[in-house]
């Protein structure tokens, strides 16, 4: 029975594209009635996104949050003779964690949403759920690396100068993040906050105080990652397009490699979840990890089998009806990189946190840093309220501004991405996840560019008659917005040395005034 609804949406998106004209049929009771429904539903939806997209309401929200964040640490805190230093660094950590989630997230669900794989309202319950749980049951590795590895905490004279240090990185850091937000740019919160303690520390203890070696290894990873995130997202589109796209019979080749590409994925997160989320319940080696992860994989891939089959009944030969097959694994893997995301990037909002609590309540700021769970919970939360709050306007522009993005694209970008944040955060190494999804994004654009011009070298050999096209129509057919490339790689440059000036200024105001 063909479904009333889809109908009419297919039915009105044709008229809206000019490859169709009203006729008397369209005026039908049970066609007007679907329409009237339809239109209900995007009024609604327009009423909702008008009345939460309006400025005061939605810093209104966010502001409650930081206040119920001060809260919570009043709560932990009210006793102590640092309790007011708490609850302010508490807000700070707040407004960084919605910062977080207003920016970086849109990386991980911008994808998905641009290949219309998702809406907007699905991606933001679907990232709120998983960055809230990776954050809670893998985020404590980079949280140390932030917290300890940047700025050698004995270079400090006084825990007192450590907390000003910390305060003044997450209020840096949060600042330059909410200016990027607001003008559009994906900067990385994760080189917003390095820069902050970074700026932080020389200001306190001058340049000995940072570790540079760590600082070195870093600086190497915001180079390697997106670099990393693109040829990985290449490498799995040309395994799409040679194995699939390009193959006589599509639909048959889907069957067989589709569910190959959901078994990598599940392997990969599979074991590191055994070696994140179990640690915490049984002491798991790399080798056990890996055989887990094996294991999943092949299950999942044999369950995929039957399902991708059943799936791909009835589908056209075309390369519009493999859109379809890859639409759950695209969702599914948006879901996945949220989780790895919230692993990694909680880091940014809580690691200076965690610092500050730890040398508030114990006066030592050189021991290991341990992680109170309600920490951990004010950069969760906050994340997916700032992704709710403000993340749409950076979703649109990384899910479709850049390149053209399709569920196969978009699949790959994922992908790539979730693997490279994975082992990173497995490393305790505070990589750029906006350099590595934006990277992907880039790595499929200019794959699609460099396949386009060999398929158009072949085209010229067996027609050498073929008219050249000029160098204006070839600039006209690139297929990634060269403006956007260049105004985010200047973003990612600026943002270290902007972060960090900024965080040495209101080190140096803090203490002023604490003087």
């Amino acid at each position: 029975m063909v479904d009333l609804a889809t109908q009419g949406d297919y039915r009105m998106q044709q008229i809206c594209d000019g490859e169709g004209t009203m006729t008397n049929k369209d005026f039908e009771p049970r066609h007007l009635e679907t329409l009237d429904r339809d239109l209900g539903r995007f009024s609604s939806l327009e009423s909702a996104t008008t009345y939460v997209g309006r400025p005061f309401v939605g810093s209104g929200i966010a502001l409650v949050f930081i206040v119920m964040a001060g809260l919570v640490a009043m709560l932990f805190f009210g006793n102590s003779n640092n309790s007011m230093i708490v609850v302010i660094a508490a807000g700070l950590g707040a407004y960084m964690a919605l910062n977080i989630g207003a920016n970086d997230v849109a990386n991980n669900m911008g994808p998905a949403v641009g290949a219309n794989a998702l809406t907007l309202g699905g991606a933001i319950a679907i990232a709120a759920i998983f960055e809230s749980a990776g954050a809670l049951l893998a985020g404590g590795d980079v949280v140390k690396t932030i917290a300890k590895g940047i700025i050698a905490p004995d270079s400090m004279q006084t825990s007192e100068v450590f907390i000003w240090a910390m305060m003044s990185a997450l209020l840096s850091s949060a600042l330059w993040v909410n200016l990027a937000t607001w003008v559009g740019a994906p900067v990385s919160t994760t080189h917003s906050v390095v820069g902050g303690v970074m700026g932080a520390g020389i200001a306190a203890a001058g340049f000995g105080a940072v570790a540079w070696g760590t600082m070195g290894t870093i600086a190497a990873s915001w180079v390697i990652s997106p670099v990393l995130g693109g040829l990985v997202a290449a490498g799995f589109l040309w395994l799409i397009k040679s194995r699939i796209v390009y193959q006589d019979d599509k639909i048959e080749a889907a069957r067989k490699w589709v569910p190959v590409l959901v078994g990598i994925m599940a392997g990969a997160f599979a074991s590191y979840l055994a070696l994140k989320g179990l640690k915490k319940i049984i002491k798991i080696d790399i080798t056990m990890a890996l055989t887990i992860g094996l294991a999943m994989g092949i299950a999942v891939w044999l369950v995929m089998i039957p399902i991708i089959r059943r799936q791909s009944q009835g589908l056209e030969n075309r390369n519009k009806s493999l859109k379809v097959l890859f639409g759950i694994p695209l969702v599914v893997s948006a879901a996945l990189l949220s989780f790895a995301h919230g692993a990694n990037d909680v880091a940014n909002a809580v690691g200076p946190l965690a610092a500050i609590v730890q040398a508030s309540e114990s006066g030592s700021f050189t021991q290991a840093i341990s992680i109170p769970i309600w920490v951990m919970i004010i950069g969760a939360f906050g994340i997916s309220f700032g992704l709710f709050l403000f993340g749409p306007k950076l979703i649109r522009m990384v899910g479709s501004q850049i390149t053209k993005l399709n569920p196969m694209r978009a699949y790959c970008v994922a992908l790539s991405a979730a693997i490279t944040v994975i082992v990173a955060s497995w490393l305790g190494l505070p990589v750029s996840s906006t350099h590595i999804a934006v990277g992907g994004v880039f790595g499929v654009g200019f794959f699609r560019e460099w396949d386009a011009e060999r398929r158009l070298r072949k085209a010229r050999q067996s027609v050498p008659d073929r008219v050249q096209l000029t160098r204006e129509e070839r600039r006209r057919r690139k297929l990634v917005r060269r403006s956007h490339f260049m105004t985010i790689i200047a973003a990612w440059v600026i943002t270290v040395p902007a972060a960090a000036g900024l965080s040495a200024v209101i080190f140096l105001t803090i203490q002023g005034f604490a003087g």
